[in-house]
């Protein structure tokens, strides 16, 4: 792809921001791509080279340009992180939400819940930092999910992951990390019947 093929985007600072790419924006990118060749958005010959690009890239500047021309283009502005902290209360992320590359969880002595049953996750891989001292944090994964805790220290606290079904390919991680001083942390599927509800409510639609 010569620079005069590349549209106009490519040269304006607000949508070519020097950072660094990563796997999940490459892939973004690339699987943007791949759907608009197959809507006949681009022949073969472009979609090889933009992915040839795509793959390889290192930073925003050079994936923007790639689905600038393209219906519905990729994103790839920063994230802002979600924080959720309470000190004797509670706290639920439940429903519809965006989850963002980074969530934060500070629970002195209340309780939080953060449900990503129903949320919908752009990204391969999630971080959710903890800091509980004597509060707790309840999480719950779709079937498929995968959770690792190894980043996770445990003072005189406790941490229960429950999401141990072989995850999905393609699925998610959600990558527990922070510190459980006196408090719990326990991540779980929804209920079998919570599952079957939503399963006939897809069906419904």
């Amino acid at each position: 792809m010569t620079e005069e093929q590349l549209p106009a985007h490519r040269h304006t600072p607000a949508t070519a921001p020097a950072q660094r790419a990563s796997h999940d924006d490459r892939e973004q990118v690339a699987e943007q791509l791949r759907e608009a060749a197959g809507n006949g958005l681009l022949d073969l010959a472009e979609l090889d080279e933009r992915l040839a690009i795509a793959l390889t890239a290192k930073t925003h500047a050079e994936l923007v340009p790639l689905t600038a021309d393209l219906a519905g283009a990729v994103d790839l502005r920063p994230e802002e992180p979600l924080v959720l902290e309470t000190r004797a209360g509670a706290i639920q992320q439940v429903g519809h939400w965006a989850v963002p590359r980074l969530i934060s969880a500070i629970s002195d002595k209340g309780s939080i819940v953060i449900d990503f049953t129903d949320a919908t996750c752009r990204h391969r891989e999630v971080t959710l930092e903890v800091d509980v001292r004597k509060g707790s944090i309840d999480i719950l994964v779709p079937l498929g999910w995968s959770v690792t805790t190894h980043g996770a220290k445990v003072d005189r606290g406790m941490v229960q992951n429950k999401a141990t079904v072989a995850p999905a390919p393609g699925s998610p991680v959600l990558q527990l990390t922070g510190v459980i001083d006196r408090g719990s942390v326990e991540i779980r599927y929804p209920t079998p019947l919570r599952r079957w509800w939503k399963r006939r409510q897809q069906r419904a639609v």
